[in-house]
């Protein structure tokens, strides 16, 4: 599995499509309380870094979600789009937007502490609470 990928993607409705010059091949799972209440689950996702560009940015809609960060959705489907770090703009979009998931790897879970008991992940992972993401990025 290579280091890094072109990723490009679109929302639901496609009025949003974008393109990510270096993302990672690797998902993440955000199981913190705002991702669940986001989309009714984890927040799966792929680290983009801060060169994503957007076709029909007019359709996107921002939501600061807290002192650190903003999460992106298309305003005319709903489809969450992305979880951006207000500080330095690493962007992790949603993969399920991805047009070719083909070669991507689960590797990391955070919040851990904070996944309900009714769901499990069988892939192992690295695994982190939301303390320790907290002291790895910031915030609180």
């Amino acid at each position: 599995m290579t280091d890094k990928i072109e990723a490009s993607g679109k929302c639901l409705c496609g009025a949003v499509k974008f393109t990510a010059k270096s993302a990672s091949p690797h998902v993440g799972a955000c199981h913190c309380a705002m991702c669940r209440k986001w989309g009714s689950g984890p927040f799966l996702e792929v680290e983009c870094g801060t060169d994503v560009s957007f076709e029909g940015e007019e359709n996107i809609s921002v939501y600061s979600s807290s002192d650190w960060a903003e999460r992106g959705f298309c305003a005319l489907c709903g489809s969450n789009l992305f979880y951006r770090l207000k500080g330095t703009g690493q962007t992790m979009m949603a993969v399920g937007l991805l047009d070719d998931q083909s070669e991507l790897a689960m590797n990391m879970q955070v919040f851990i502490d904070k996944k309900p008991p009714y769901y499990t992940f069988a892939d192992k992972t690295e695994e982190m609470t939301g303390a320790e993401v907290f002291a790895m990025f910031g915030g609180d």
